[in-house]
């Protein structure tokens, strides 16, 4: 690897640092977002006075709300695996168990790449294995020396390239990371088909821009491909890099965030007034703030109080709902995040629905692919092939159930005569009420087995019932 390349970041890179760096504290909140600056500053605002406005301005989280609900859609359902000729390998179960050598599963380190594409928009996993001088397999498999995973966020991804083959797929040309920095000492790992090198970086940010790296070790790729994925949110315009969740909820929360300080000073101001008065003036404001006017501006002057009305909180608090309304249209969570006061029609919630299954299906559509991928590299490092199979779920369980098992009731109580139709809403009925899988199934049996042909709600139950459970206008 020569010099140039070591010290370069990519130029994308330097463009989205900014983007990344605003989304993580976004989705952390508490003193990481604080000390991210966020809040705006005022004319003429003091740095005593502004730090104070930071730590008496609350923050309402919206990014790290949004990021859960995806990942607890996505993760609702494990995704289905079939290993293929690697079912049985004996370093498989323990890699299933231990997936980073820290005592993690693979699906708990899968469910944390998942949350950290969803925040900046991709991750990147690298598949290694620890290098040692066992020369056999059987030596490895007393050892547990075994492929293990490692997540990098884009940050720590400074430099990469990917080249066309004549196939015309892309593949990375060599990949660059930023491994580890602990007081301002670094390590870099740098991958090329044909080797993996380490370098030291003694001070990181003089040295590294200078290229004056120590080479620590370089060995041979045994696996001649770079042992690494990038795990898409969202695909975007430039590979490789994704599109975040956050990329619109995070600059809305920025905007509640401030409408909230302003909201806690006009709470502030028009409790506690503001004594104006000029120095030589010995007068006391209590718990408000003291205003002290020139005597070259104000001659003559007589003390007096300020104290706003506080009619405009309203305003405020209008100006934040509406924000608040604009991050669900975005997210299409308005269905999952509403509040008891927030009610739509059944259309709109169905829609809603639709919308957010669609975003679900397509994230499970990323992560199915970067899996794939991911069991493709651990099988090459076991100089096997992967011919297994992944699948996640297409569809999500996003539903109003209790606005569904109303229909259902008016459903059954039609007297419809059929008694495969009446099953079928007794089965819908169970998944309304039921959450265990193993009790739907048995239910589902008993169902089958049964004769059926009217339901348990009568037509006197339901009648003059809407979905909503209003009672019908009389014509």
């Amino acid at each position: 690897m020569d010099t140039k390349t070591l010290k370069t970041k990519h130029p994308l890179w330097h463009a989205n640092i900014a983007n990344w760096e605003f989304y993580i504290r976004s989705y952390l909140g508490g003193n990481d977002y604080k000390n991210g600056y966020y809040l705006h500053r005022y004319i003429l605002e003091t740095p005593e006075e502004y730090d104070q406005r930071i730590r008496h301005t609350p923050l309402d989280n919206h990014c790290k709300n949004v990021v859960q609900i995806y990942t607890s859609f996505l993760w609702r359902v494990p995704p289905t695996r079939d290993y293929g000729t690697l079912d049985g390998d004996p370093q498989l179960e323990s890699f299933l168990i231990d997936a980073d050598l820290d005592g993690r599963s693979f699906d708990t380190v899968m469910r944390e790449v998942q949350m950290n594409a969803s925040i900046y928009g991709n991750c990147w996993v690298v598949i290694d294995k620890p290098q040692t001088n066992l020369k056999t397999r059987a030596e490895e498999l007393s050892q547990d020396i075994r492929p293990y995973m490692s997540i990098y966020t884009p940050e720590n991804v400074v430099n990469w390239n990917y080249r066309r083959a004549p196939s015309g797929k892309f593949y990375l040309d060599y990949l660059v990371i930023v491994e580890d920095i602990n007081q301002d000492r670094a390590i870099i790992k740098v991958f090329t088909e044909e080797t993996i090198s380490t370098y030291e970086i003694e001070d990181y940010e003089k040295e590294y821009a200078e290229g004056q790296a120590r080479l620590i070790e370089e060995i041979a790729n045994p696996i001649g491909k770079i042992p690494a994925v990038n795990v898409y949110n969202l695909r975007g315009a430039k590979r490789p890099i994704g599109i975040s969740d956050l990329a619109d909820v995070a600059y809305l929360q920025q905007s509640i965030y401030n409408d909230y300080s302003e909201k806690e000073q006009l709470i502030r101001l028009a409790n506690h007034p503001s004594l104006v008065k000029t120095p030589n003036v010995e007068a006391s404001a209590g718990a408000g703030s003291v205003i002290e006017m020139p005597e070259d501006m104000e001659p003559n002057l007589k003390p007096y109080i300020i104290q706003p009305s506080g009619q405009n909180l309203d305003g405020i608090m209008k100006c934040i709902q509406n924000k608040v309304d604009a991050i669900d249209r975005i997210t299409h969570m308005g269905s999952v995040r509403a509040t008891g006061t927030q009610i739509a029609s059944g259309i709109a919630l169905q829609t809603e629905f639709q919308l957010l299954n669609a975003r679900l299906s397509e994230k499970a559509d990323y992560l199915e692919n970067s899996e794939e991928h991911i069991w493709s590299l651990f099988a090459l490092w076991q100089n096997r092939e992967w011919d297994g199979k992944v699948d996640y779920p297409d569809t999500f369980d996003i539903r109003d159930w209790a606005n569904d098992l109303q229909y259902l009731q008016i459903a059954k109580a039609s007297g419809v005569k059929s008694e495969t139709f009446n099953k079928t809403l007794d089965k819908q009925i169970v998944e309304a009420v039921i959450d265990d899988n193993e009790v739907i199934k048995t239910i589902n049996d008993e169902i089958d087995a049964s004769r059926t042909t009217r339901g348990q709600f009568t037509t006197t139950e339901v009648e003059g019932q809407t979905p909503d459970g209003e009672e019908e206008e009389e014509s």
